[in-house]
């Protein structure tokens, strides 16, 4: 009988995003926050992750915005999926303003990171934007 925990639940809800079931994931990371198990960073980002393999920008966003809310701590892997969902739905203001607070918490900043930002400023055609994040 498998112990439904924090890893099997994480581990179980990044399968669902990488096989593109992303309904399913948050289905999962739902019964995971009501269970009363307790949620990390790397349970967040599959949720996040599979919110931005489905176009869902908005409920990236909130879910990223219900990490601090429940203190769980943010790293560059959460910022960099919540900005690369907030790209693909078009949001390049968001994306930077997630930038900006990354570097405001003083993460790291690292290639995915300036990458993602930079992709986001493409999408919304601000190349100026773009040449100020490069010179970070």
């Amino acid at each position: 009988h498998l112990e439904l925990n924090t890893i099997t639940f994480s581990a179980t809800i990044s399968a669902c995003e990488k096989s593109g079931q992303w309904k399913q994931a948050l289905q999962l990371f739902d019964v995971m926050v009501h269970s009363e198990l307790e949620c990390n960073t790397i349970s967040f980002s599959a949720a996040i992750s599979a919110c931005q393999k489905g176009c869902e920008w908005e409920k990236a966003l909130h879910l990223f915005g219900l990490m601090a809310w429940v203190y769980v701590e943010s790293n560059a892997i959460a910022f960099s999926t919540a900005m690369s969902a907030c790209r693909k739905g078009s949001q390049w203001e968001k994306a930077l303003r997630l930038f900006s607070m990354m570097e405001k918490d003083l993460l790291e900043v690292n290639a995915t990171t300036v990458n993602t930002a930079i992709s986001a400023c493409e999408e919304g055609g601000e190349w100026e934007a773009a040449l100020q994040i490069f010179s970070v």
